[in-house]
Formats: structure tokens, sequence, C-alpha cells
């Protein structure tokens, strides 16, 4: 008998559906600030982010399945003793993030960002031109679950898509044209609208430089909803205010929550969401969250391959 931790807010429903799929097992539901070490220390397999150091290098710890698709807080030494399995939550979070950030995409083209800023101030102003996704060229950097579905999503309005990811291969469905990560900066300059899906890595850390911001158009738009630290905050702010880029969107900073003092908060070109484009809000994530983890229980106590297995090497899915 496996003693299986669930770090979940779930309903009645999704524990007859993961005790089912572990039978005879003992489940423990902790969602949320009710979670203590003691139940982290005693698990043998934990579904949900504990706390990364209550973990502690566990040798009771045999599998952990996060809530999340980004991994690195569990990648670092002393975390999780060697032969502990690590997965992610790939694939739960394609639909919800791809849509916010499409939304995203097309305030910023349509200008309806600063439309609310005119609303709230009582003023009936012509914010002037716009752009549009017809014809026009859309980077997607990273191209997972969420990358692929939002190059659905402006393919769909009619946008050539450049998707870049770190190796080759085949180029996927909905895809114009396949670059590596490598070859990022030649096709920056081609890009009306640039969406950044990576994770964080240290291959991706400040991944966004001056420089690059320097050599895209000065009409392109960005959006960001992978990791704040592929850009550093000073470095998106200067972008803006010097007119290398139109406008920007973020749905995650460097530092969050975001200071009160921060210039972005101040910068009429950006538009901030509070790192609320997946974080449980679409109900879809945790009915997903909740099949990923059934799949994985079932195999895990079968001895049989693991679904969303990340590499530790990569911070990525195998």
């Amino acid at each position: 008998m496996k003693n299986i931790l669930v770090n979940l807010q779930v309903e009645p429903r999704h524990k007859a559906k993961l005790e089912a799929a572990a039978p005879g097992c003992a489940f423990t539901y902790a969602p949320g600030k009710e979670l203590t070490r003691e139940q982290v220390e005693k698990a043998q397999i934990i579904i949900g982010n504990p706390p990364p150091a209550w973990i502690g290098a566990s040798e009771k710890l045999e599998l952990l399945q996060l809530f999340s698709a980004g991994a690195d807080p569990y990648l670092k030494p002393g975390i999780l003793a060697p032969g502990t399995a690590l997965t992610n939550a790939t694939g739960a979070y394609g639909k919800a993030v791809s849509e916010h950030a499409f939304a995203l995409t097309l305030m910023l083209m349509k200008k309806l960002h600063l439309y609310r800023d005119y609303q709230q101030q009582h003023i009936w102003r012509d914010a002037g031109p716009v752009t549009s996704l017809s014809d026009a060229t859309a980077l997607v950097v990273g191209l997972g679950d969420i990358g692929l579905a939002y190059a659905r999503l402006v393919k769909a309005m009619g946008a050539r898509v450049i998707g870049v990811k770190r190796r080759g291969g085949p180029c996927p469905a909905g895809i114009d044209e396949l670059c590596l990560t490598a070859d990022v900066d030649r096709v920056l300059p081609e890009a009306d609208v640039i969406f950044s899906i990576l994770p964080g890595t240290a291959d991706t850390f400040h991944f966004y430089t001056a420089e690059r911001f320097a050599a895209m158009k000065n009409s392109a738009v960005f959006v960001n909803c992978g990791r704040g630290s592929a850009v550093a905050m000073d470095v998106l702010a200067g972008a803006l205010r010097e007119g290398q880029i139109a406008a920007a969107a973020i749905d995650v900073v460097e530092t969050e929550p975001l200071p009160a003092e921060s210039e972005l908060w101040q910068l009429e070109n950006l538009l901030i969401t509070p790192h609320v484009a997946g974080n449980f809000h679409l109900p879809d994530i945790l009915e997903q969250i909740v099949d990923i983890s059934c799949d994985n229980l079932r195999a895990h106590l079968a001895g049989e391959p693991l679904r969303n297995v990340v590499d530790f090497s990569t911070g990525y899915k195998k």
C-alpha cells in the first residue's frame, strides 16, 4: 500500500477517479495551505507542487506528479533523491494559456488596452491605426502544447507562423516555417507578433536581450506567457519606452508579484496580467491534470512507462 498525497483542490468526483486508479492505497488530501511538512515527508507519491525544501531528497518519495508544466524549482540538487520520478502537467494548459495569449495579442493589435484606459478617464479619443493578424508573421518561441495551440489560433486568422524550438525535426502542423532556437536572430526582424512560451532554464534566462528587442520591428507586439526570467524587466521597459516595439503584454515577470514601484506599471503600451493565464481559472485545466495523474498512478503502480517524464538536464518533458 502506497501513501499518496494530493496537494490539489479536488472535488469528490476527482477523488473517486484518483482512488480508482490506485486501489488499496492510502490517500491524503491537503490542498493549498492545508499542506504540512509532515505529510510531504511521509508520502511515497505526491500529486501537486509542495514546497521543494519540504521534500528534502526524501528516500520515501517515488513519484512527484506536478500540477504545473514548469518543473524548475524541483530540479535543483538536494530536492529529489536519485531515482525519484518527476512528471509534469504538459498538455493541461494548452487551451487556457493559448486563448489568454491570443486575446492579449488582439487587444494590443487593435489598441483595446488604450481604449480601456480612455474609458476610465472619460475620454472620447481615437487611438489611431491598428494592425491585423491576417497576412501578419507570428513568431512562436517555444513549440510545446501551448505554443502549438497558439499557433493554430493565429493561423486560423490568416497569419504566417514561424515556430522556434530547441531541436530539429518535422515541421508540425500549423507551422509554416520551423526555426531552431540558435537561429532565432534571423527571423526576429520578420515578426509582427512575437509570442514567448519559454520555460525557465539556464538557456532561456534573459533570452530577450536589448539587442534582440532592437532587432524587432518597431511595429511589432511582444507577448510573454512563459517565464518572466526570459526578459529582464528593465530591458522590456527600455524597449517599450524607446519605441523599439509597438506594445507588449505579459502574464509573467521576473519578480512576482511585480513591485509597486516598477516602471512597468506606468507604461501605456504595456498590458499586464498577474500570472493568471493558467492558474486553474479554466475548469478544463483541473480535469486534465486529474486525468494525467490517474494515468501516471496506474503506470507507476504497474511498473509501466510514465507520461510527461521531466528530463532533469533540460527541465522539459522528455
